[in-house]
């Protein structure tokens, strides 16, 4: 097999992150090239089995419907094609004129079937990741109560903030600190609420950490829910899924999981039905770059740990 990694030229975050994808892809047997975009053609990529892209929406959005139309099997790592909804995808990723047919939410552990099928696979982001992997099973069982208030609280690391050095992102700024962002306004609540269907209030905030990302959701559960039922809602939904790890009460940390692929996932319920959900993950690895590789896998029918551990 051979696959070809895509990343920005001159950026030192997609760049990283695509090193990681390629070392990765090379332990799964797979032959690597790595290019810039400014270093290779559609003529180039069309010769690969897969490619992944670790490029700005905008440049997603134009190359990857043309490899898909030519025959070539799609990672995306960018925003361009998560959202399902033209109208939200206009608003949060104005460049992406049209979901090109085969695509895929790549929520591995939830979407596995769609993503062994899938032409183009949507890698998700961080903060979607860490916190649909803890509600979605929820959801899907019934037992969050309707009507009342989803509340995700997340905090990332530094380098979950993005690649453009600002202020905010500078050591002195950020040392000894914490301070919330994109109140209302970051494109990843869109992606939960796609997750959900339904409205949620989501506020990430930055952290003088290098990576991780820790969500704390609170929810409402009907009263009396126990939390052994929780758990066993959790353990039927994550049977056999290696990268997802429960711990109940214990509630995890981010160094838990911290330069792996995991995601931990904890929960605290008491008796009027109100639930706290803990959910951790490596923004640069289950949050980017790892699920891609776990995606690869699934796509191409292999073991989903290889490369992984």
């Amino acid at each position: 097999m051979r696959a070809v990694v895509i990343f920005e030229s001159m950026t030192g975050n997609t760049e990283r992150a695509a090193g990681l994808i390629a070392t990765a892809a090379r332990d799964a047997g797979a032959e690597v090239a790595l290019f810039s975009i400014d270093q290779i053609g559609l003529k180039e990529l069309a010769e690969a089995d897969v490619v992944f892209l670790a490029l700005p929406d905008s440049a997603a959005a134009e190359i990857a419907p043309a490899l898909v139309d030519a025959g070539v099997r799609v990672i995306d790592l960018s925003g361009a094609f998560r959202l399902r909804d033209a109208a939200a995808r206009a608003r949060w990723y104005p460049d992406t004129h049209r979901l090109p047919p085969g695509v895929a939410y790549g929520l591995t552990e939830r979407e596995r079937g769609a993503v062994a099928r899938a032409q183009l696979v949507a890698n998700p982001g961080c903060y979607p990741t860490a916190t649909l992997l803890a509600l979605a099973p929820l959801a899907e069982a019934g037992l969050l109560v309707a009507g009342t208030d989803i509340i995700v609280d997340a905090k990332s690391g530094v380098s979950g903030a993005g690649k453009t050095p600002s202020e905010r992102t500078h050591f002195s700024e950020i040392h000894g600190s914490l301070a919330a962002y994109g109140v209302f306004s970051h494109r990843h609540g869109a992606e939960i609420e796609q997750g959900m269907g339904r409205e949620v209030t989501f506020t990430p905030h930055l952290v003088p950490i290098d990576r991780g990302i820790l969500s704390t959701i609170y929810v409402r559960v009907a009263p009396g829910t126990t939390e052994a039922a929780l758990a066993d809602v959790y353990e039927r939904a994550y049977r056999g899924a290696t990268f997802v790890r429960l711990a109940g009460p214990s509630l995890p940390e981010i160094k838990h999981v911290a330069r792996t692929n995991f995601c931990d996932i904890g929960w605290r319920v008491d008796p009027s039905g109100r639930a706290v959900l803990v959910s951790v993950i490596d923004n640069l690895l289950k949050g980017a770059s790892g699920q891609a590789v776990q995606n690869l896998n699934v796509m191409l029918g292999l073991d989903e740990r290889t490369g992984l551990l």
